[in-house]
């Protein structure tokens, strides 16, 4: 059999620079890509479009990364915008809440990525705390801090020990969406992972390992994709 085919979430950005243009870009850092493909996959970005044709995109993958970026819209839980809350990009919430309900609906392995994580939280009716201190060491600067997994969880049986990850984010899960449970801590008692016990394969993980060397958790999606 031929590597499954994993589709990654992207970012829209209105102006992107390379050689002498400067256009409007679906861009995603590398790290996404290269992490599907040491883990034994194929990877196809999937960048925002008709909330419509996402249940028809996602019945071509064999497994789905909803990407880091932006902060999730905090009306798509019912909360108003805080002072610290970052510019909305509802074309993109849009795109994913659709790519998530379709996998979710057709049974997808799925892997949600720092804000790929909360918004599967979101798209199952939980909600976000919109600002956390000591998870971003500066602005544009990975830092680092450990997680512990839950004993017995999905998660627990493919990273076992208490391990380093690389990590960026100023948001966490606060109420957890229908069905998630956590599967990962912080020190701090923020979640760290989410799982949907009643799914095949469903995954959400708050730091990046995008930036890091550990394989194991694109690995066993692309396992289940397979």
């Amino acid at each position: 059999m031929g590597r499954p085919l994993i589709g990654v979430s992207t970012y829209l950005e209105s102006g992107a620079r390379w050689g002498v243009w400067e256009l409007e870009a679906a861009l995603l850092p590398v790290g996404y890509p290269r992490l599907v493909q040491r883990a034994g996959g194929l990877a196809a970005m999937l960048p925002p479009d008709d909330p419509r044709h996402a249940a028809a995109a996602v019945a071509r993958l064999d497994g789905l990364v909803i990407a880091g970026g932006p902060d999730v819209e905090p009306v798509r839980y019912g909360a108003e915008r805080e002072e610290r809350t970052g510019p909305p990009a509802p074309e993109r919430d849009a795109w994913e809440l659709a790519l998530i309900d379709a996998a979710l609906a057709g049974g997808v392995p799925l892997l949600g990525i720092c804000r790929g994580m909360q918004l599967l939280n979101v798209a199952l009716g939980g909600t976000l705390v919109q600002h956390i201190d000591g998870h971003a060491e500066a602005v544009g600067v990975f830092g680092g801090h450990a997680v512990k997994p839950v004993p017995g969880s999905l998660y627990a049986g493919v990273v076992p020990e208490e391990t380093f990850v690389p990590t960026y984010h100023h948001q966490a899960v606060d109420r957890l969406g229908a069905g998630l449970v956590p599967s990962a801590y912080a020190a701090d008692g923020t979640v760290e992972a989410v799982e949907l016990p009643s799914a095949d394969w469903v995954l959400g993980v708050q730091w990046h390992p995008e930036m890091g060397e550990d394989v194991r958790v694109m690995r066993a999606l692309v396992e289940a994709a397979g």
